[in-house]
């Protein structure tokens, strides 16, 4: 089996000597990754959907932007929620592993303008409809990490126990 990433101009993937590849996703790109690869992206308002197996050999991820249905013939177009979590299932599919058994992990959703949007904004919107969709498809949440001014740095090497996420205060450099 091989890794694919796919990315509407061209997908990033660095592979350093004797190292399995690492992903990195762009907004609305869709990797799938084997056991002992790498799967990267940095986020604000919108969210990433990671989804495993429970033996965690294979995981997928996707970097959604709009949750908002797709415009007429953006039917391909994974910047889309439902376009991009579609995609992710049938990878899953192709690689023999059935979405609904999956495990699922949520970042992002940020608040990238908490002075002008106290409550609802693009962040929340992308964050409720993710997880509204997660629960209609019979996927647990396992962990999530949604909400907030700040920027995710989120990192996961297939099969490993834990993912790496780091939080970056979108308010720091304001007065």
């Amino acid at each position: 089996m091989k890794a694919e990433t796919s990315h509407p101009h061209g997908a990033w993937q660095h592979t350093q000597p004797h190292a399995p590849p690492t992903h990195f996703l762009h907004p609305g790109d869709v990797a799938l990754a084997l056991e002992g690869e790498r799967l990267e992206t940095l986020l604000g308002s919108c969210v990433a959907v990671i989804l495993t197996d429970p033996r965690r050999t294979v995981g997928a991820m996707c970097h959604i932007v709009h949750s908002c249905q797709p415009p007429a013939g953006a039917h391909q177009d994974t910047t889309y929620a439902s376009n991009a979590m579609n995609a992710m299932f049938a990878r899953l599919r192709a690689v023999g592993i059935e979405p609904r058994l999956c495990q699922a992990y949520v970042f992002g959703g940020g608040n990238m303008f908490p002075d002008v949007f106290s409550t609802h904004h693009v962040g929340s919107g992308n964050v409720a409809w993710v997880l509204d969709f997660l629960q209609r498809s019979g996927i647990k949440v396992m962990d999530q990490s949604v909400g907030d001014p700040c920027y995710r740095k989120i990192g996961w090497t297939v099969g490993a126990p834990s993912l790496d996420l780091e939080s970056i205060d979108a308010t720091h450099d304001k007065q």
